[in-house]
């Protein structure tokens, strides 16, 4: 039996530089979800690891919720900074990361994305690496949102001539 090349090149076209990295980061953060969890019973999702961060510096109810984790969120939250940087450093990267996508559109972009992870009740880290991973209903249909949207303003933008 012969392979089709046809889906083998579509796959090189999508990962020019292989897919291993991909697969080795998906796997680190797979494998740091699962500690998470097993160790605490919680998700890993960042937009939760962010409440608690804010509980050090806000009276407001809604993050005073996390005040007995936030420790350990606060160290695992630094830790993935850390993560990135030793891995930067290690592999020769020097944090040498640079857009050409304006600010502003930085900006409304994170507000639609802190907006959305309120009304979703999470973000796509807790949703798509914890909530997914544990068959969870409402995660499995917050991921296919996700994705749909995404897909679609995609789409859309590179129809329209939109480039960052």
């Amino acid at each position: 039996m012969v392979l089709d090349p046809v889906p083998l090149q579509l796959f090189a076209e999508y990962f020019p530089n292989g897919i291993s990295r991909y697969a080795i980061g998906g796997l680190f953060v797979g494998l740091g979800a699962s500690i998470i969890y097993l160790g605490t019973g919680i998700s890993a999702g960042a937009s939760t690891f962010l409440e608690s961060t804010l509980s050090y510096v806000s009276g407001r109810s809604r993050f005073q919720q996390y005040v007995s984790s936030r420790d350990w969120r606060l160290v695992f939250t630094v830790s993935i900074i850390a993560g990135a940087a030793i891995y930067s450093l290690t592999f020769g990267d020097n944090f040498q990361y640079s857009t050409d996508v304006q600010v502003w559109r930085l900006f409304v972009g994170g507000i639609l994305v802190g907006v959305g992870t309120r009304v979703g009740k999470g973000c796509t880290s807790g949703h798509g690496v914890c909530g997914v991973g544990s068959a969870s209903r409402t995660s499995l249909i917050g991921v296919a949102t996700f994705l749909l949207v995404a897909i679609g303003t995609a789409q859309l933008v590179a129809a329209m001539g939109v480039s960052p």
